[in-house]
């Protein structure tokens, strides 16, 4: 689970840090049934900020962005497609969407989600591009050894020493 910052270590005249995009994004997925992983390795080398599952067995990803700049110099962000049936750019509220707009940024392939530290909205649903079946059972497994690894570590800290991975 990703533990925010507490508010008064952001400065009031900036964006909403990550975390606290991140835990209004798992607030909202939670309500609908979809359970997320932070930080979740793909098997290409990137890391999603957050993957997860739906309700009815699809993938999501969702990368999260907090400055224009950020948002701009992305440009590995397609590496993740091939991951998951969702994609979604997770932005605080206030950043401008503007370049999720454009041909660079495939907007019939990726949706958005605005969040702040309490809660999210979708304000573009990703369109579904499904995987094939015995990819998304690999990665559907991988995230469940992820999320029972991580359990086991949380539980007993000795154990992270051999439960890398």
């Amino acid at each position: 689970m990703i533990h925010p910052a507490p508010v008064a270590d952001i400065p009031a005249t900036s964006s909403l840090h990550a975390a606290h995009v991140a835990r209004g994004i798992l607030r909202l997925f939670g309500r609908n049934d979809t359970w997320c992983l932070s930080e979740m390795p793909l098997r290409n080398g990137r890391r999603a900020d957050l993957m997860g599952i739906d309700a009815k067995g699809r993938i999501i990803i969702v990368e999260i962005k907090v400055s224009r700049a950020d948002l701009l110099g992305d440009n590995k962000w397609p590496d993740y497609l091939e991951f998951c049936d969702r994609f979604y750019w997770g932005l605080p509220p206030g950043l401008d969407r503007g370049p999720l707009e454009t041909d660079q940024y495939r907007p019939d392939c990726c949706g958005i989600i605005v969040a702040d530290e309490y809660d999210a909205e979708i304000v573009r649903p990703a369109p579904s591009h499904p995987l094939a079946a015995a990819r998304r059972k690999v990665e559907v497994e991988r995230l469940a050894r992820a999320s029972l690894r991580r359990q086991v570590v949380a539980a007993d800290s000795e154990c992270s020493a051999w439960a890398q991975g």
